[in-house]
């Protein structure tokens, strides 16, 4: 018998606890950059320390929301980054909060 390992592909998000508080209210979780760029930001494991360390530094109550991508209902797509050479995640919409399976105060 074979048995096929379902590997759920995980990204992450670091948001401000006051955004997550709203997202919560909402029934789902939009970043300011969706209005602005079209898409959130998010990062694979090993980018998590770069994007605190360029995007968050100083910064307070701040969240990790860990997602799982195979319950995002929002388009998901790899993308080039340039200023730091390395694909990301983008994600064109909001995320819907059963996608979000933990999250951790930083």
């Amino acid at each position: 018998m074979i048995v096929k390992h379902h590997m759920m592909a995980i990204i992450y998000h670091v948001t401000t606890a006051a955004a997550w508080n709203t997202a919560k209210e909402k029934g789902s979780y939009e970043d300011t950059s969706l209005a602005k760029e079209g898409f959130i930001h998010a990062s694979e494991t090993q980018q998590v320390d770069g994007v605190l360390q360029r995007y968050f530094a100083g910064k307070t109550d701040l969240v990790k929301l860990t997602i799982d991508t195979s319950k995002l209902k929002s388009q998901l797509v790899y993308e080039w980054s340039p200023s730091v050479q390395e694909q990301f995640p983008h994600i064109y919409g909001p995320i819907n909060l059963d996608a979000v399976t933990d999250t951790e105060a930083l």
